[in-house]
């Protein structure tokens, strides 16, 4: 247990990495947040959103930012396993050949895996080790990722040619779905004042791979009470339209609810938004306001609500509205 100087201090810092991703990211602070409530929570996150909205630069700043190790891969059809993960290569050692691993682009503490519903299924499928066991097995041999480790991942909702939709096994590795919206106006003039003048965006480094780690250790000691514990799981058994007591919303638009991982990611994040918020305790509304990113990708909905145009979200803000709290 951490002392009160230990954790003030923890918070102030969260506060500056906030204010510092600030500069070079106009507007987006809700994402920013979130992001950050993911990385204390020890998750991954799938960035959503139209290209030009500033992605690969927000994941680029939050690494600078929290100093740690960054590494972007660009994910394409012809993308195999190997060129991820890393493949074992011949080299002459003292006049033998012999077998040495070459890591891929996955060894680092930060990964952007961009528009990865652009690879085939196979190189998907090396990317869920890595996410879920924080390991890449090759050959025989399993190597450990360090430490913390974050897979922030992107798709474009629009261009879906020559894509492939990401299983909702895979899906269910993302402790989020957050999903990126367009600048407003004044946004977008601050947007153009740093990318089209030569004013140049000077980030300190706030954060470190201790300190993370350490608040993760600390977010995970938080309380939940028996009620608030009970909420987030009704919440996630109210997304089942199988199970008794679904709404008519839920019975009527989703054909299949979210997994038990789901209950998981609302615990850990909801214990983060409380550390954020500097509270050793969580509560209902720390439930509620993580609820939908950690809910969205892990529900599927059915044929009635792509025919009447309803989307994921607003089934879901309506079912969480009528959970008795």
């Amino acid at each position: 247990m951490a002392d009160r100087e230990e954790v003030e201090e923890m918070l102030l810092k969260m506060r500056q990495c906030e204010e510092e991703i600030g500069k070079a990211i106009i507007g987006q602070r809700e994402v920013v947040h979130e992001i950050m409530l993911a990385i204390l929570a020890d998750g991954n996150v799938l960035l959503e959103g139209v290209p030009g909205l500033g992605k690969t630069q927000l994941v680029k700043t939050i690494s600078r930012v929290l100093s740690l190790s960054f590494s972007r891969i660009q994910f394409t059809p012809d993308l195999m396993p190997a060129d991820v993960t890393g493949t074992n290569i011949i080299v002459r050692e003292n006049d033998n050949n012999v077998f040495r691993f070459e890591e891929g682009p996955v060894f680092a503490n930060i990964v952007l895996a961009d528009e990865i519903n652009r690879a085939t299924p196979k190189t998907q499928a090396a990317m869920l080790e890595a996410m879920q066991e924080k390991t890449v097995t090759v050959g025989k041999h399993t190597y450990k990722l360090p430490s913390p480790y974050i897979v922030l991942a992107t798709q474009n909702p629009i261009e879906n040619e020559g894509t492939y939709p990401l299983p909702e096994a895979q899906l269910d590795r993302f402790i989020f779905k957050i999903n990126m919206d367009f600048p407003t106006l004044d946004e977008l003039k601050s947007i153009m004042d740093i990318t089209v003048t030569n004013k140049k965006v000077e980030l300190d480094k706030i954060l470190n791979e201790e300190y993370i780690i350490r608040m993760r250790e600390l977010i995970r000691d938080i309380p939940m009470a028996d009620a608030v514990q009970e909420y987030a799981l009704k919440i996630v058994i109210g997304t089942h339209p199988e199970l008794p007591g679904a709404s008519d919303e839920v019975k009527k638009y989703l054909s299949a609810g979210a997994s038990p991982r789901a209950a998981q990611a609302i615990f850990l994040t909801a214990k983060a938004k409380a550390f954020l918020d500097g509270r050793y305790n969580v509560s209902f509304e720390d439930v509620e306001s993580v609820a939908l990113p950690a809910l969205r990708h892990r529900v599927i909905p059915g044929f009635e609500a792509v025919s009447d145009g309803i989307s994921v979200d607003d089934i879901l803000i309506k079912m969480i509205s009528k959970v008795e709290k």
